[in-house]
C-alpha cells in the first residue's frame, strides 16, 4: 500500500509541475514580436513627425523619443493585460526590442518633417 500511495502522490506532484511550467508556442511568440516591431516603427514615425513639426531638435528630440517609446511600452503591456508572460518570454521584449531601430526611423521622420515645416514656413512669408 505504501507503494501505491507514493505513486499517487508522485503523480499529483508531476501533474502540479506540468501546470507550473509555461508552454510557449514559437509561432505565436514570433507573431507577437512582429506586432511589437510594427508598433514601435509606427510610433517612431508618428513621434518623429510630431517632433519635427514642433521643432524638437537635439536633446529635446531625444527626450521626446524616450517618452514616446515609454508610452508605447506601456500601451503594449496594457494591451497584453499586464500579464506579459502569457504573450512574451520576458519584460525585455516589451521594453527594449526594436528600440534602436525605432530611433533611426524616428530620426529620419523628424528630419524630413522639420525640413518640410521650415520650407512651408519660409514660403508663407
Amino acid at each position: 500500500m505504501a507503494v501505491s500511495n507514493g505513486s499517487s502522490v508522485s503523480k499529483e506532484k508531476s501533474s502540479d509541475l506540468s501546470d507550473e511550467l509555461p508552454t510557449i508556442n514559437a509561432e505565436n511568440m514570433q507573431s507577437n514580436m512582429k506586432v511589437i516591431y510594427y508598433c514601435r516603427t509606427f510610433m517612431s514615425i508618428i513621434g518623429g513627425v510630431i517632433a519635427g513639426i514642433l521643432g524638437f531638435t537635439g536633446l529635446m528630440g531625444f527626450i521626446f523619443y524616450f517618452v514616446v517609446m515609454a508610452l508605447t511600452s506601456i500601451g503594449i503591456a496594457a494591451k497584453a493585460g499586464f500579464s506579459v508572460h502569457s504573450y512574451f518570454d520576458s519584460w525585455n521584449r516589451i521594453v527594449l526590442d526594436g528600440f534602436l531601430g525605432g530611433l533611426m526611423v524616428y530620426n529620419s521622420s523628424l528630419l524630413y518633417s522639420f525640413a518640410l515645416a521650415v520650407m512651408l514656413y519660409c514660403v508663407s512669408f
